[in-house]
């Protein structure tokens, strides 16, 4: 007899997590900005700079911190990495309520 398959894709979700330890929490921002030096290319205030940092809350207060370019690839693989962590809590939480609502009803 096959395996119940909401139990098959919460331990494949369970299983994988592990590889999602490097999370980071927050969101990736690309601002734009001048840089003030009159002699810049972003003078003009179309040819403006990359910033890129990251927004997250720390003790309940937005704060952003500033990503230096080396690491801009993978601080966003890692902000990324939360997202899907979020994603597949929802699906376990969503697998556990259906199974508690089953057997609460006795079915």
């Amino acid at each position: 007899m096959p395996g119940d398959p909401e139990l098959e894709s919460r331990g494949r979700l369970i299983r994988s997590l592990g590889s999602l330890r490097e999370m980071l929490p927050g969101s990736f921002v690309e601002r734009k900005r001048a840089c003030g030096r009159p002699n810049c290319r972003c003078a003009d205030g179309k040819n403006l700079h990359s910033q890129y940092q990251i927004s997250v809350l720390v003790e309940g207060k937005p704060k952003t911190f500033n990503v230096p370019a080396k690491w801009i690839e993978q601080v966003r693989q890692k902000v990324e990495m939360r997202h899907r962590f979020d994603a597949a809590a929802a699906t376990i939480c969503g697998i556990n309520l259906r199974r508690f609502l089953k057997q609460k009803d006795g079915r």
